[in-house]
């Protein structure tokens, strides 16, 4: 293990980390904000944090090994849910413990969307934009956005892409070099996000609003500058705004760029993920609108169809973002959309869950098994694309499913015994460990009213959830440690 170079690599994306505290900065200087002495405090400590452990190791420049990137990713998105709680923790309002700010910060960073905060409404402007901030720097990973930086600082960044990048198929890069390929995605993040923001202000929102909802929908974190969420605005084309990019954002991105490169729809015509995503959002929906409109559930059918596809959509793809109460919805449909959520959206989108990919080759393999028991002797071969899909793959995708359920288990028995009743802490895991953020029971509205044992599990769910589990389990294993 390289710790001088890993040191070096913390202190450069820390010192980079504090550059976000600039704008909300701006903005409480602008506005006159209290919250200005707390984003300036902020920004020294966590600049200050950075140099110095960048100064010692300044003039060592090595290539990244693979176990360096797993402890820099980890190290980094532990220590940015540390640093970006400080002005949440400094400014007057809303002046968090420290254990509900950590949980805040890590819920934007890792784009779960979960809030301890009630009155959004009345938070400073440079607060609601900040919480913002954190979910659209995580969304995509601010290490993905810091690859394309480190080789000009020495540094190579494939090992850093490959322990932070969601999905199976980590391998494929959209271009020969990492730093292309980081730049690429950040191209297309950036064009969706201002199009999302430019949509939405064209459709009623403020600036500041357009402009904050954007980063939450793109990201597929769930944030909103509102108590009500999405259904403070009551505008059926605000909705349908937010749907059509939730559902982009998740997309697989590799998707977004050769549809871009080659000016062409057919990589989104042939994708199986793809296929594979659609046709679940759209079972969820009709199944979601049909059982509201046999329970008699709404009386204004407009209403029925507009708040039965955005939940199904938003919960479906672990934004968080809603329209009304789903939760208090009839019978068996909050479980569903919560259970939707497990698949979450597209392997290389911004969305959580297992992925889609990863519930398509569980079953696939299910089908196989069973085909065979009926042929003993078959040679039956999983293809995703028209293309067999390796065993190692599949192996890979059924380990990572049973260390999830695992762990799940686990994080739900110790939430139980932390003193939450059973519908509580099975949300709660769910919702964190998918990134989703809403949960249902005690949690339905906010995590506000858990203790802070319940919180800091919840809080390590939301990092197992955006690390893809492996990334932070790995470092608990004796043999990483060994030479």
């Amino acid at each position: 293990m390289q710790y001088t170079v890993i040191q070096r690599v913390l202190g450069i994306l820390l010192s980079l980390f504090s550059l976000t505290q600039l704008p909300p900065l701006s903005i409480a200087w602008w506005l006159g904000e209290s919250s200005l002495n707390a984003f300036l405090v902020s920004f020294c400590i966590i600049l200050f944090t950075g140099l110095l452990l960048w100064a010692p190791v300044r003039t060592i420049k090595k290539e990244l090994r693979l176990r360096d990137g797993f402890i820099i990713v980890v190290l980094f998105w532990a220590g940015l849910g540390l640093t970006g709680s400080i002005p949440l923790i400094l400014s007057d309002t809303p002046h968090l413990p420290p254990v509900d700010a950590i949980f805040e910060s890590l819920s934007g960073l890792t784009t779960t969307g979960a809030t301890v905060i009630t009155g959004i409404d009345n938070l400073p402007k440079s607060i609601l934009f900040y919480r913002q901030e954190l979910q659209w720097l995580g969304g995509m990973g601010i290490i993905v956005l810091a690859v394309a930086i480190l080789p000009i600082l020495g540094i190579g960044g494939m090992q850093l892409y490959k322990a932070e990048t969601p999905g199976p198929l980590k391998d494929s890069k959209l271009t020969p070099r990492i730093t292309e390929t980081a730049k690429a995605l950040w191209y297309i993040y950036l064009s969706l996000t201002i199009l999302c923001a430019l949509l939405y202000w064209l459709a009623g929102m403020t600036v500041f609003d357009a402009i904050s909802h954007s980063f939450s929908t793109i990201s597929i974190g769930g944030f909103s500058t509102h108590d009500a969420s999405m259904g403070y605005f009551n505008s059926a084309l605000i909705d349908i705004i937010a749907v059509v990019f939730m559902l982009i954002a998740g997309i697989n991105f590799t998707l977004h760029f050769l549809a871009w490169q080659h000016t062409s729809l057919k990589p989104y015509r042939y994708d199986t993920e793809l296929k594979a995503y659609f046709t679940i959002l759209l079972a969820v929906s009709v199944i979601t609108c049909a059982y509201l409109f046999y329970t008699n559930a709404y009386s204004d059918y407009q209403d029925l169809f507009k708040d039965g596809i955005f939940q199904t959509v938003s919960i479906a793809t672990t934004t968080g973002f809603t329209t009304t109460q789903y939760h208090l919805w009839p019978s068996m449909l909050p479980v569903l959309l919560l259970f939707a959520s497990f698949i979450g959206a597209c392997a290389g989108s911004t969305g959580g869950g297992l992925k889609v990919i990863r519930a398509l080759l569980l079953f696939k393999q299910g089908l196989r098994e069973i085909r065979r028991l009926i042929y003993p002797s078959a040679v039956i071969t999983i293809k995703v694309n028209k293309k067999p899909v390796q065993e190692r793959v599949i192996n890979a995708v059924w380990g990572f499913f049973a260390t999830y359920i695992s762990t799940f288990g686990l994080l739900m028995l110790l939430l139980m015994t932390a003193g939450l009743d059973q519908v509580t802490a099975f949300s709660a895991i769910a919702a964190c460990m998918n990134n989703l953020g809403p949960g249902l029971g005690d949690v339905s509205q906010n995590y506000g009213n858990l203790s802070e044992v319940p919180k800091l599990l919840l809080c390590f769910a939301m990092l197992l959830g955006r690390l893809e589990i492996f990334t932070l389990l790995v470092l608990l294993t004796p043999a990483f440690w060994r030479k």
